[in-house]
């Protein structure tokens, strides 16, 4: 199975409201960056890598990803078949994907990515593992994540919680593989992929590592909003993209 033959389910639907200081009124995944949105980046660069189905997961501001996606679909997404899932409450990530996999009929292998975190790599990658699977990138400075720990196997071990300590590590990149049969006894109700269902999978040795150094940034705050616009502008997200 290729990567154009898996779903990519992108989690958009968050409040961002860290952000919100910077951008109030428009949702995190269509913060503007140069002359289009950030989002618009994201799908040029996983078509890149070999996307060609796309299922955005969306809640706060909905309306306004929905319609930049019909305005991209003679374009950017014309060779691309593009769906989206709007959650009637916030269900948080896990609850995000069990939704759409059960409101579209999802089977098989899905990849899974954060609308938020840019990273340089990563999907094709995951095209070649098996679920369930997890990308990770080190950091020098990992005070704004947890951690993740992994065996030489690359069996992820545990999850460490953030310190606020300036020191290296692996990170979760927010990219996954998993199998849409992991959401089948969901209840209905709100479900964490980080706090819930990775730990879990830790605890029955299932979760593998995909380790990746990479360019990454999360914009989640506008320290690092800002500073993403300074690298788009300085052409570096133009080269990863092409």
């Amino acid at each position: 199975m290729t990567v154009a033959d898996l779903k990519l389910l992108v989690l958009a639907g968050g409040f961002g409201t860290r952000l919100q200081s910077a951008l109030p009124d428009t949702p995190k995944a269509l913060a503007p960056v140069g002359d289009g949105p950030f989002l618009a980046l994201q799908l040029e660069h996983w078509i890149a890598q070999g996307v060609r189905s796309f299922v955005l997961l969306l809640h706060h501001q909905a309306g306004q990803i929905v319609d930049f996606l019909r305005g991209a679909r003679g374009g950017l997404l014309k060779d691309c078949e593009v769906r989206h899932v709007i959650e009637p409450t916030p269900l948080d990530t896990g609850g995000a994907v069990a939704y759409a996999v059960r409101q579209l009929g999802l089977d098989g292998d899905i990849l899974i990515a954060n609308a938020d975190s840019w990273f340089g790599s990563g999907i094709r990658e995951l095209g070649a593992s098996r679920a369930p699977a997890m990308v990770v990138t080190h950091l020098d400075n990992c005070a704004r994540y947890g951690q993740v720990r992994f065996g030489d196997g690359g069996r992820v071990t545990a999850f460490i919680e953030k310190n606020g300590l300036a020191e290296p590590g692996w990170i979760n990149a927010g990219l996954y593989r998993l199998n849409a049969g992991t959401f089948a006894g969901w209840d209905g109700g709100r479900l964490s992929l980080e706090r819930q269902l990775f730990p879990d999978l830790v605890r029955q040795a299932a979760l593998q590592a995909v380790p990746i150094r990479a360019d990454f940034i999360d914009i989640g705050i506008p320290e690092d909003y800002r500073r993403f616009c300074r690298w788009a502008g300085d052409g570096k997200v133009s080269r990863l993209c092409s």
